[in-house]
């Protein structure tokens, strides 16, 4: 992340009161000496242009942070998404062209704020739904703590929607999704019940799925232990339900031959199932 260096700060516009008068004028100011530095790197050599660049990027260090600010994410990510606004920052000052705008700050905001969606569209999703609700999503903390200032409530969807002038169905979706981008340990504590409840205790559960699961794949190990007619034979018998007349014929031998085969094939199978560590 840029840091601010000591040996710009004698470039930096000076501090005045807050007035929105004095701040305006140094705003101005401010502005004024990145139009200067920025025509100046356009006829600069590499090292030069890069020395100016980051002379802007630290005159509007502030702006990027502030622009972070405006994002609701976890405290852990909080540094990464000033790192993103500062990268996007750097982009911004690289990008403006002097000749062709006069306001660095009304393309630098869309250029870090894009960089931030970006960020958390690719990075902050456990589950991730569509695009647009992912970036509509994004929008919805903002707005909502907007309308809650103003309204001294949580707002409504309704309200919402109006705000972001989207179809109420989507923001409600967008709402809902939002809590996709954080995942939830199955050892939490359910709220309010006992301490050793955890939501994996809450999940449905039937012995009887798992225990055919398990039976499944042990079986499935032991036949691997046959011949190709073998399983065959074995198929027949116990998925298709045939007789052991139905399998000669199936087979082109004699019934005698059948019995005496599934009798070999089941004694080295109960052998096998026997012996197979995963029971033990």
């Amino acid at each position: 992340m840029l840091a601010p260096n000591p040996a710009f700060a004698a470039t930096r516009a000076p501090a005045v009161p807050g007035t929105p008068g004095d701040r305006a004028a140094a705003d101005e100011a401010r502005n004024a000496l990145a139009m200067t530095l920025l025509s100046a790197a356009r006829r600069a050599d590499a090292a030069g242009r890069r020395r100016l660049h980051q002379r802007v990027v630290v005159e509007y260090l502030d702006l990027a942070r502030s622009i972070a600010r405006r994002y609701r994410v976890r405290q852990q990510d909080a540094a990464d998404v000033l790192q993103v606004a500062c990268i996007g920052l750097a982009k911004a000052v690289e990008r403006f062209d002097p000749e062709v705008g006069d306001d660095l700050v009304s393309f630098a905001v869309p250029t870090i704020s894009g960089e931030i969606k970006q960020y958390l569209r690719d990075t902050s999703w456990f589950v991730r739904p569509p695009r647009r609700l992912q970036e509509l999503a994004i929008e919805v903390p903002a707005v909502r703590e907007m309308l809650e200032q103003e309204l001294g409530r949580a707002p409504r969807i309704a309200e919402l929607a109006a705000v972001l002038r989207r179809p109420l169905a989507l923001v409600a979706e967008a709402v809902q999704c939002h809590s996709a981008r954080n995942a939830i340990s199955l050892h939490t504590p359910i709220p309010g019940a006992s301490e050793d409840l955890t939501l994996a205790d809450s999940l449905p559960y039937r012995e009887t799925e798992f225990t055919r699961t398990e039976l499944a794949l042990t079986l499935e190990r032991a036949t691997r232990t046959l011949s190709e007619e073998e399983r065959r034979i074995v198929r027949l018998r116990f998925e298709e339900q045939l007789t052991q007349s139905e399998i000669a014929r199936e087979c082109g031998v004699s019934q005698m031959q059948v019995s005496r085969l599934l009798a070999s094939i089941l004694q080295r199978l109960r052998a096998a199932l026997s012996a197979d560590p995963a029971r033990a």
